[in-house]
């Protein structure tokens, strides 16, 4: 039995109601560990929301010469979050001897032995954060394609295209320093990644990416639900607390960050999205916040939007979108308690909207088509960086009028 003080290699799965994939995956790993990393004390590890399936079942019988070990949150503790935290607790307590963590979903069905050396080697040479960079089709990802990579993009200068991926390595310095950080609400869920990544770029942490080759996994169209609310509330809240870090910052074509692991990507697995669903769905969200919609948004959007919806036909192009975007993260700094809770929501029906358009522009082509035009969109986010810059000098503006009135 290997002693926990002695452990230098961590990969861990975090998982809730995975039984049917979990084990395939711990096999990859296993494997993967005893290849390339044989010299190293490893150790897998299951973090787990008290799954009701038999996911720890099947993780522990599941055959593999790296020692495996399975953490649970209590029972009725769910969240993505939470199973980070008990990973960063046991690596802070193994740190004196880590040398390297590193994350894979629990539902991959593409992940080869040779994800783990791809992942472990640059921290291993001294990086701290390593992201996944793989072909995904143009219909995955979307809170990644439309929010994440755009914003990082166009306010921070990050060239990130995966920085909620699901793969990732990390160093016990880093683990360390995001332990240390104020953990949102939203974090201990569906916002871990986005925490993960946005605290490695503020903390200028060294950042890599690293080429997986195809990510096939229980892939789905654009969906509501809580992933999104969580994801897009910790990136804003945190975006906006250290605000004063990037506010007046240039952005100058961002460069990737340097790529280890495969160069050349294989072709994405193959996804459908049921676009008439996705209408009936932004309608209904449409509906139920058109007031929200039609006060916080510029009249030029609310009636491009309304429009849309009465003619079932959409075209929420790029440079509307990342207006739209900026006009709701600005509310959602200027605003209430309420109405940051407000805004975030009626996001969902301008997601759907530019999500619906991107798919009509894509299906018929290429996965580098798409691609190309996600790198335009996040070009188009930081060449409209004064756009955001403007709302809040508008306001001031306001204000000032506003007050010489009363002098008057």
């Amino acid at each position: 039995m290997k002693q926990e003080r002695g452990i230098e290699l961590i990969v861990a799965i975090p998982s809730y109601m995975e039984a049917d994939t979990i084990g395939f995956v711990t096999k990859q790993v296993g494997l993967g560990m005893q290849r390339y990393f044989k010299g190293l004390n490893g150790i897998i590890i299951n973090v787990d929301n008290n799954s009701e399936d038999d996911t720890r079942g099947v993780f522990l019988s599941t055959e593999t010469a790296t020692e495996k070990k399975y953490i649970t949150t209590p029972k009725g503790v769910k969240g993505k979050g939470n199973n980070f935290l008990n990973l960063f607790r046991y690596a802070r307590s193994v740190s004196s001897t880590l040398k390297a963590a590193v994350v894979v979903d629990a539902d991959l069905r593409s992940i080869t032995p040779e994800w783990i050396k791809y992942l472990a080697e640059p921290i291993l040479k001294g990086y701290d954060y390593a992201l996944p960079r793989y072909s995904r089709h143009q219909f995955d990802g979307t809170i990644t394609n439309h929010i994440c990579h755009p914003l990082l993009y166009g306010l921070l200068g990050e060239n990130i295209r995966q920085p909620i991926g699901g793969e990732f390595a990390f160093s016990p310095r880093l683990v360390d320093y995001w332990l240390g950080r104020k953990w949102h609400p939203t974090t201990r869920f569906y916002g871990i990644d986005i925490f993960m990544t946005l605290n490695a770029v503020m903390g200028k942490f060294r950042i890599c990416e690293v080429g997986l080759g195809a990510k096939i996994h229980k892939a789905s169209s654009p969906k509501l639900g809580p992933m999104f609310t969580q994801v897009v509330t910790t990136f804003f809240d945190m975006l906006l607390s250290r605000k004063a870090e990037w506010i007046g910052m240039p952005v100058d074509k961002p460069k990737p960050k340097p790529l280890f692991g495969l160069k050349k990507l294989a072709s994405p697995q193959e996804l459908k999205v049921d676009i008439r669903d996705l209408k009936d769905k932004m309608h209904a969200e449409f509906l139920a916040r058109e007031k929200l919609l039609k006060k916080y948004l510029s009249q030029y959007i609310y009636v491009n939007l309304r429009h849309m919806i009465d003619q079932d036909h959409y075209d929420m192009d790029t440079l509307m979108w990342t207006q739209a975007v900026y006009q709701i993260l600005f509310t959602f700094d200027t605003g209430s308690a309420k109405v940051r809770r407000e805004i975030i929501e009626a996001l969902k029906p301008l997601y759907f909207a530019r999500s619906v358009t991107f798919d009509y522009e894509t299906w018929k082509y290429r996965i580098d088509f798409a691609e190309e035009l996600i790198h335009h969109q996040s070009m188009a986010f930081a060449s409209q960086k004064p756009y955001f810059y403007g709302l809040y000098l508008r306001r001031a503006q306001d204000a000032d009028r506003r007050m010489s009135r009363k002098k008057e």
